[in-house]
């Protein structure tokens, strides 16, 4: 049973106009109904240490989690991103809906447990393992829904349009087959994913054309047109996929999509990781928010997103988890900061100026552009979703620390995980650093592994 609280005091807390300390957030229902600062902890409150805004994982492709680490024995050539494909193209092969259903309530339980409220699912898995339609076009979505509703994360669906092995329109590969669909078929599907996540309280749907690669122009232009929500897509995240698109158009993916789509604020471009120095500018001036995924990006070989200059030029961006090889909010924060050390020779790369926090100044532009690109609101303010994640001010790497320090010391010093509770429209979902339904979780979870992966 997932339980609600009514009052929350807080030693310390981050709202919309910075820290604060001795914080009340009184809840009514799922709302924070009011916000009071500097106020002794009364008969009534939950006490605890720090709260912080749940973040967004904006990029996720749920049933990975269940192949995390399957992928790392050399082949015999050199491995890429190319040859984990096909790996995954063998596992996406075993699975039902109800096995994607168990993996997918896996990863969210491990997303809430590390500070993500809400996920931004880039649901590609559609068809049968033959290539057939299900009779319900949303079947797979269902389980995603009902993973949603397990675990109590939220939920801006995305459903993919996939259709073309390469650009130019190239017919699909047969590992692609359950991920294919003709136009009619997807604004089909994009109607019952929205009957599939109507029992939320809160779930979104937006439309996510897989990438340049796997839509024709054409293509792009009907399904970004279906709906007014989110609009997610892929883009430059292999340098085989910037030379293919060279030699299609001319231009590269990032410079092809600002010239050619209405790229805006409500579009996301995922990894962006190849990028001129032209179009790192070009996207940051579209409003569009950029989808990192670092810890993904490594362990695929794929590169290093173009973050200094990207920021230096006003850019959004926001993270995600993609593979769910590890899910952990912090290493994704960690992660980005890190490359761009190892890139730069430098250290806090991040941070906006001397004497600024870079923990802080990840965690705020993660927060803004994740909220943005899921098509929600962010923050811990009167009126907003009782979204809340606890730190453990406990943790040795969080003693003696306040305000954005705190943040500093979660993403770069904390080996094991400092979130002690984490609230869902104002129900707990995490306590004492686990899900509360993880036992079940997990044993479903088992039991699918034990039988694809026997």
């Amino acid at each position: 049973m997932i339980a609600k609280a009514r009052s929350l005091w807080f030693e310390q807390a981050l709202l919309p106009g910075g820290w604060a300390r001795r914080v009340r957030l009184s809840l009514d229902g799922c709302r924070i109904a009011a916000v009071e600062r500097d106020v002794p902890q009364g008969p009534d409150d939950e006490a605890h240490g720090a709260a912080l805004p749940g973040l967004c994982n904006l990029h996720s492709h749920a049933f990975q989690r269940g192949m995390a680490g399957m992928a790392e024995v050399a082949g015999p050539a050199g491995d890429n991103f190319w040859t984990w494909r096909e790996a995954m193209y063998l596992f996406v092969d075993r699975l039902t809906p109800q096995d994607s259903q168990a993996i997918a309530e896996l990863a969210y339980a491990e997303m809430l447990e590390t500070g993500f409220t809400r996920v931004g699912e880039f649901h590609y898995l559609h068809n049968d393992p033959e290539g057939r339609p299900y009779a319900d076009p949303a079947e797979m979505a269902q389980g995603i829904a009902a993973a949603a509703q397990a675990t109590g994360i939220g939920l801006t669906l995305l459903p993919v349009f996939y259709a073309h092995a390469n650009f130019g329109g190239a017919p699909p590969a047969p590992g692609q087959r359950r991920f294919i669909h003709d136009l009619d078929g997807f604004a089909r599907l994009v109607e019952a994913s929205r009957a599939a996540v109507a029992g939320l309280s809160d779930a979104l749907v937006g439309v996510a054309p897989h990438s340049l690669r796997a839509v024709t122009p054409d293509e792009l232009a009907v399904v970004a047109r279906l709906g007014d929500g989110p609009v997610h897509i892929h883009a430059a995240e292999q340098v085989k996929e910037v030379e293919d698109c060279l030699a299609w158009s001319g231009a590269r993916p990032v410079e092809w999509l600002l010239a050619n789509a209405p790229v805006d604020a409500r579009w996301c471009l995922v990894h962006a990781t190849h990028m001129t120095a032209d179009e790192t500018r070009a996207l940051a001036a579209s409003g569009a928010v950029a989808g990192l995924c670092p810890v993904t990006e490594a362990n695929l070989g794929d590169g290093v997103f173009p973050a200094r200059d990207y920021l230096a030029a006003g850019g959004s961006f926001g993270v995600g988890t993609d593979s769910n090889v590890l899910i952990d909010a912090a290493a994704e924060l960690r992660g980005l900061e890190y490359a761009q050390r190892l890139v730069t020779r430098s250290r806090n790369v991040a941070a906006p100026g001397p004497g600024r926090s870079t923990g802080a100044a990840l965690f705020d532009a993660t927060l803004a552009g994740g909220a943005r690109a899921l098509g929600v609101e962010a923050g811990l303010r009167e009126g907003a979703a009782a979204d809340i994640v606890a730190l453990d001010l406990s943790h040795p790497s969080l003693a003696g620390r306040t305000g954005e320090a705190l943040l500093d010391g979660w993403i770069f010093a904390c080996r094991d995980n400092p979130v002690a509770a984490v609230w869902r429209r104002g129900r707990l979902v995490v306590s004492e650093g686990r899900h509360v339904c993880r036992g079940a979780i997990e044993a479903r979870y088992r039991e699918v592994l034990a039988r694809i992966a026997g």
